[in-house]
């Protein structure tokens, strides 16, 4: 007698104005097993996975949890059917602990009062039966990306969760922790939890799924093996072309220093040092990558040299010209382009129409401005420019933002950048959540200014990308640059060994 599937889904059709987002998808899940789905951005894996937790009510199509067939009107009917999302971006607040993230909106009750003791027993429990190692009275500020990501498993299974949805759940970890969190994961499968594993990292997917199923144009392909593929060949099966790469292999490096800083100390609001005297150059022709964990400054040091947080000590020098006192908007007419590690908080205007947000920073310039006024027709011109020239699929500039696929998101707010000719780019995880398509079109981009002449400096958490990009390596570790590396010559696993301040080295 075959065993009734966790999950299956039959003729999902979902559509959109303008568009089919699923076409008569099918997918059966099994109990027990984490199962794969990849494809690029816009091949519909979202909106298939919004359908199953409730997000999006399907036009077409049915949904079978457990052998009973559901109908989902939302993410509450979802966890009652056992189902929980563990989303990529984490939903954490900082300043509760361990426990009081997790029973948030969950919470145990003993009459009218809150039930902590039986709570806090329930995660200790479910702590140690899937080896996550949490302490239920640490404060999330106090802990690691890794940590993080296993609070938030935590909170759907506090919830009673049997089958978890996993939406790029390694896109922010080291290696070391992509192993940790393996471990977690293969330990919920052994334990009988399904989970459906939304990724973009191909190996990752090879190395942990049990099936894959690939979605392309909206519909499933196929479903294999992954004893029996590749990383190239489930890349051919999504997008029809072999697996892109970011190595950049001659040197186009010159003498001329296009950014230099020199002690740069940073104080957070509460007088934490969360940088401290920090110094290094980036030259025309160059990238520089910056290599950590998050928390460890990153985002800090990009505050800085974007004028965003003010200085307690240090000095940063942009095209020989001293910035250190100049306004954000001063350092962005003198040649700083930012690609923003977060487009949807940072880099867009999601409702508004993509000339609007083409014009990002750069308002106050031609052809996006005449004078004191905005010049929509000209800013029309330039967004049709940079969708032509860096592929941005859309079908007009008048749309939203939020209409477009995460890629082309990606892409628009790189062409906005490129085309206001910087002389600095500062890129932070220019490909954080991009199909491989996406993610070659930037890569591409990357290599063409980088031989033109423009110095970047990229901060990335994809060590392939790192490692593939730069021509000189820095490791930021509790607000220090702690070691300078080859990127020819040191590999992902030493590189997030030195990330995690296990490896040794010298700044």
């Amino acid at each position: 007698m075959t065993p009734t599937p966790a999950v299956e889904l039959r003729g999902i059709t979902k559509r959109f104005p303008g568009v089919i987002a699923n076409h008569d998808v099918d997918l059966t899940v099994s109990r027990g097993e984490i199962h794969a789905i990849v494809g690029e951005n816009g091949a519909g894996k979202s909106t298939l996975m919004k359908i199953l937790y409730g997000m999006q009510r399907p036009d077409e199509g049915t949904i079978t949890v457990e052998g009973d067939r559901i109908d989902l009107k939302s993410p509450t009917d979802a966890i009652e059917a056992g189902i929980g999302m563990v989303h990529q971006h984490f939903m954490l607040a900082d300043n509760l602990t361990v426990l009081e993230n997790v029973i948030l909106g969950a919470e145990t009750r003993k009459g009218p009062l809150l039930d902590l003791a039986e709570a806090r027993r329930r995660i200790t429990e479910l702590s140690d039966t899937y080896g996550f190692r949490l302490d239920p009275d640490r404060l999330v500020e106090e802990l690691g990306v890794g940590e993080r990501q296993r609070i938030e498993i935590l909170k759907v299974l506090f919830r009673g969760a049997r089958i978890l949805i996993l939406d790029e759940p390694t896109a922010v970890l080291v290696p070391q922790e992509v192993d940790e969190l393996f471990r977690n994961l293969r330990g919920l499968r052994d334990e009988g939890v399904t989970m459906l594993f939304i990724s973009h990292k191909l190996d990752e997917v090879l190395s942990i799924a049990d099936t894959v199923t690939v979605i392309r144009g909206g519909t499933t392909v196929t479903t294999v093996d992954p004893a029996d593929v590749t990383a190239r060949d489930l890349a051919e099966l999504m997008v029809g072309s072999e697996l892109p790469t970011p190595e950049t292999r001659e040197s186009t490096v010159t003498d001329v220093v296009q950014l230099e800083v020199a002690g740069l100390t940073v104080r957070d609001a509460t007088g934490r040092t969360a940088i401290d005297d920090i110094g290094f150059s980036v030259r025309r022709g160059e990238i520089v990558g910056i290599a950590g964990v998050e928390g460890n400054g990153q985002h800090d040091l990009i505050n800085a040299l974007l004028g965003l947080v003010p200085l307690d000590s240090g000095r940063i020098v942009l095209g020989g010209v001293d910035i250190t006192h100049h306004s954000t908007r001063r350092r962005r007419e003198s040649g700083m382009g930012y690609i923003p590690q977060d487009r949807h908080r940072e880099g867009l205007l999601l409702p508004e129409p993509l000339w609007e947000n083409a014009m990002l920073g750069h308002q106050r310039t031609v052809p996006f401005a005449r004078g004191p006024w905005i010049d929509a027709k000209g800013a029309k011109e330039r967004t049709e420019t940079i969708l032509r020239s860096f592929d941005v699929r859309a079908p007009g500039v008048g749309i939203p933002a939020h209409a477009l696929s995460g890629g082309n998101q990606q892409k628009l707010i790189v062409g906005r950048e490129m085309t206001a000719s910087p002389t600095l780019l500062i890129a932070a995880h220019p490909t954080r959540g991009i199909d491989i398509g996406a993610q070659a079109a930037v890569w591409e981009e990357l290599r063409v200014a980088r031989a033109a002449g423009l110095a970047v400096l990229l901060v990335s958490a994809d060590l392939e990308e790192l490692i593939g990009l730069s021509d000189t390596l820095h490791v930021i570790y509790g607000g220090r640059l702690v070691a300078e590396l080859d990127p020819a010559a040191v590999t992902a696993p030493e590189l997030g060994s030195h990330m995690t301040g296990a490896g040794k080295g010298a700044a």
